[in-house]
């Protein structure tokens, strides 16, 4: 069997023969991948951290947001570019780390990366600044004086590898508010960050010191302090009790922002349960629970379904069930540990012995894949993912609050097939129980450029505002050369 190798991070300054690798191995479909991760001394940290908090200062915060966009635009395209060698081996290596099928990577990965254009970007701008311009200099106020937004000196961000790509979002927040970053890739999926930095740095060579993409055994408490030390902005994506061990670990002076684990769930009004419509909601729901196997916190894990409409919660869970079957040829399942296996046959059987006890309820599972029809409203709670789903029959979607109140600290994404009127009306419900993104049913793994993840700003979270207040600039005039 061939063995592929490949070496993952970007490390400015350091010679590739003075570090020490630890190899993650990766197999699938015939093939190995051997991954070498860095395993960094404490001077090289130290000397690291310094080298790019210097070079944010001296080069990237010199640049316009401008020209900063137009940079990752230009990395963009070429990853876009089917023809490119970079968008090639991550066609050809992606799936191979991840597990995933290949194209649902591949279509996965085009849909996710076009978020990063230039108008995307710009809009990703706009959301959190008015004024974008304030990014670069000082701008008039309305209620005087001036300000400026000044991006952290040094940001450290720890990645999650559940779903490929994910790193990019908070890499190019970052470069967009002219922060110096350093970067922890997941042992999961430990490639496409190292990727993107040295494509920046092939575009504008004097980004070079400006980031780095470093990786170290999860719990490493030694090198999160010294990487954390330094940091002026700890951005840490991952299980919750991971966040809070990284928290311990994070000065009291610098800045940390969390992202910890969410759960998603799809509401389908009985006005898109038509003849014409009810099927095509069923494909739409398919896709939702499909792309990424659930792995991500947007992926619905309960489709609240209304009676009345003319295909019955019944008859919905039945599509349902054979449009996931048919998306198993299209996009085959990701390979099971054998720990997730027993996981998923214990959940299956679980839920099985439960609906006997349920009159109406139902348990279909395919090959790959359940979906658990409940008659009855259930208490609102996560699946085991890789394509189990519960549709749970409901007289009114209003009668979904009160069992997702309890679970508001870890709500994030509904999908949504209903009418204007009911979306409003319910979006208002939702935003009070915790919810912070609604969706179109079929795009909730999809989120917009310039969404507000979990809630908070993209950008704003990672800036601080420098103000010059009116006093300062009326007292200055009195000393101007031209002055009375």
């Amino acid at each position: 069997m061939t063995v592929l190798h490949e070496f993952a991070g970007y490390l400015p300054g350091i010679k590739t023969e003075d570090i020490q690798w630890e190899r993650l191995r990766f197999e699938g479909d015939g093939q190995t991948l051997d991954v070498s991760v860095p395993l960094l001394s404490e001077l090289q940290v130290n000397d690291l951290s310094s080298r790019v908090k210097t070079a944010g200062r001296n080069y990237l915060k010199t640049l316009s947001v401008t020209q900063i966009v137009s940079t990752i635009d230009a990395v963009i395209a070429r990853l876009l570019d089917v023809h490119d060698p970079w968008r090639q081996k991550l066609d050809r290596l992606l799936p191979l780390v991840s597990g995933f099928d290949a194209d649902m990577v591949r279509l996965g990965l085009t849909q996710y990366l076009k978020t990063f254009r230039k108008p995307q970007l710009q809009r990703f701008l706009v959301e959190d600044f008015t004024n974008p311009l304030l990014l670069d200099d000082f701008q008039p106020r309305v209620k005087g004086g001036f300000s400026k937004a000044v991006g952290a000196d040094l940001a450290v961000h720890v990645w999650a590898g559940n779903v490929p790509g994910l790193p990019l979002w908070s890499l190019i927040a970052g470069l967009l508010v002219k922060s110096g970053t350093v970067g922890k890739v997941s042992s999961a999926e430990p490639l496409l960050a190292g990727w993107f930095a040295q494509m920046l740095v092939e575009v504008d060579p004097r980004l070079a010191d400006c980031l780095a993409v470093v990786w170290w055994r999860g719990g490493d408490t030694l090198k999160e302090r010294l990487f954390f030390s330094q940091a002026d902005l700890v951005l840490a994506y991952g299980g919750n009790l991971a966040l809070e061990a990284i928290r311990k670990q994070v000065p009291l002076t610098s800045r940390f922002l969390a992202f910890g684990h969410k759960i998603s769930f799809a509401l389908v009004s009985k006005a898109a349960l038509d003849a014409r419509q009810g099927l095509k909601s069923a494909q739409l729901a398919a896709l939702d629970v499909v792309r990424y196997e659930q792995q991500g916190c947007y992926s619905p894990h309960v489709i609240y379904v209304q009676r009345a409409g003319a295909i019955s919660p019944e008859d919905f869970a039945r599509y349902l069930s054979n449009e996931l079957q048919a998306l198993e040829k299209k996009y085959p399942p990701l390979r099971q540990s054998l720990n997730d296996s027993v996981l998923m046959a214990n959940w299956t059987q679980a839920q099985e012995i439960k609906a006997l006890s349920e009159p109406g309820s139902d348990v279909s599972s395919g090959r790959h894949g359940t979906v658990v029809f409940c008659d009855q409203l259930q208490p609102f709670e996560p699946t085991v993912m890789n394509r189990t789903i519960k549709v749970v029959a409901v007289d009114d979607l209003t009668q979904v609050f009160p069992l997702i109140e309890p679970h508001r600290a870890y709500l994030q994404t509904v999908g949504l097939a209903a009418t204007p009127e009911e979306i409003f009306k319910l979006a208002h419900q939702l935003g009070a129980a915790g919810v912070t993104r609604i969706c179109a049913l079929g795009e909730m793994t999809s989120p917009e450029a310039g969404w507000h993840h979990d809630g908070r700003f993209s950008l704003l979270d990672l800036i601080s505002m420098v103000d010059i207040e009116s006093s300062a600039h009326m007292m200055a005039e009195r000393y101007a050369p031209y002055a009375d």
